[in-house]
């Protein structure tokens, strides 16, 4: 039988529970087994190949029984990091790994993507779902790159990940903004003020461009666009 490996990274969005239980479920189906990391990509590179019987910290097993109540919350209950194995500093280096991986500079990393293919071979994995923005899923790259069949599923507010139209998260993020911007026109009004809202986004203005336009703000200015204050 085939086995799968999933995990989440970054920031966490409502749409994450019920994403997993969703790819658990057709992998069941398929006759798959799903294995989940704990953590985000902290999961595989901290599995020690050589203590197996620790391996319950970082790594559990996914089934139909398992997720049925998951997407009745928000967020992830794999849980997050922001790790990225190909850049790993010092004081993350997990400490069975330190006499292999020498320390970086002040300020440098360390490409660890060897054990994280040694701990995916020891767990047999066929595959990898990972879930996640643009640190997660560039990682996930990377393995493709390794020749390690990977799945990657875009989720970030932003929306601006490459090669898809909808992000996990972005719908959220949309909403609240707008309901925040609705409610601050009564305290801008009353005071007759000029309110300024930023919101999230980075190098894409997708998000402030929808929540500007169904909040029925006066200007709109996104990352796009240069503009003069």
């Amino acid at each position: 039988m085939k086995t799968i490996g999933i995990l989440t990274g970054g920031g966490d969005v409502p749409g994450l529970n019920p994403c997993i239980k969703a790819v658990v479920d057709r992998c069941v189906e398929e006759g798959y087994e799903v294995v989940g990391f704990r953590r985000g990509w902290a999961g595989p590179l901290n599995v020690n190949p050589d203590e197996p019987s620790e391996d319950w910290r970082w790594v559990m097993r996914l089934n139909k029984a398992v997720v049925r109540k998951i997407d009745r919350s928000g967020g992830t209950f794999l849980h997050t990091s922001r790790t990225r194995p190909s850049s790993v500093k010092s004081s993350e280096i997990p400490a069975f790994l330190r006499d292999q991986y020498s320390s970086p500079e002040s300020g440098g990393t360390v490409d660890m993507t060897p054990h994280i293919l040694r701990v995916l071979d020891h767990l047999k994995l066929d595959g990898m779902v990972t879930i996640g923005g643009d640190d997660t899923l560039s990682y996930a790259a990377r393995l493709h790159q390794e020749h390690f069949p990977v799945v990657a599923i875009p989720k970030t507010m932003d929306n601006d990940v490459y090669g898809t139209d909808y992000c996990i998260g972005f719908s959220t993020a949309v909403t609240r903004s707008v309901d925040f911007i609705t409610a601050l026109r009564t305290p801008t009004g009353s005071h007759e003020r000029i309110a300024s809202v930023e919101l999230f986004g980075r190098n894409s203005g997708e998000t402030s461009l929808f929540a500007a336009y169904l909040s029925n703000v006066d200007r709109a200015i996104i990352s796009e666009v240069p503009f003069d204050p």
